[in-house]
Parts: C-alpha cells; sequence; structure tokens
C-alpha cells in the first residue's frame, strides 16, 4: 500500500533517495500524480498541473511518464 505525501519539501527529499519518479497526469481531474520508488516503500505525491514542470525541475531522481 503506497504512502501519501502532502508536504512538497518531504516529496524533495525523498526524490533525492528515490529509485525512480513516476508521473502520472489525471487530465479530468486536473491533478498530476508523482510516485517516488525507494528500496523499501512507494510514496505518492498529488499536485495540480499547473505546477508539475516547476516540480520536475526540482526533483533529483529519474523521472518515467507513464
Amino acid at each position: 500500500m503506497p504512502i501519501e505525501i502532502r508536504d512538497e519539501e518531504h516529496a524533495l527529499k525523498l526524490g533525492e533517495v528515490a529509485i525512480e519518479c513516476r508521473v502520472k497526469k489525471l487530465e479530468k481531474e486536473k491533478v498530476a500524480k508523482v510516485k517516488f520508488r525507494t528500496k523499501k516503500y512507494l510514496f505518492t505525491y498529488k499536485l495540480p498541473l499547473e505546477k508539475l514542470d516547476e516540480f520536475l525541475g526540482k526533483v533529483k531522481c529519474k523521472v518515467v511518464e507513464v
């Protein structure tokens, strides 16, 4: 079961230790889900589509779009 994160700073810290980050865009809801896969857990972070490009520029892990 994935763990949901609600804080952007925590998500950026996870981006440093994550193996990869998967991005799923939900156009109807105007939300993007970013999934951080670490060695032990899967974390998810939801954010508006408008802020996605800015957020992905800050993340330091391999980004895969689904």
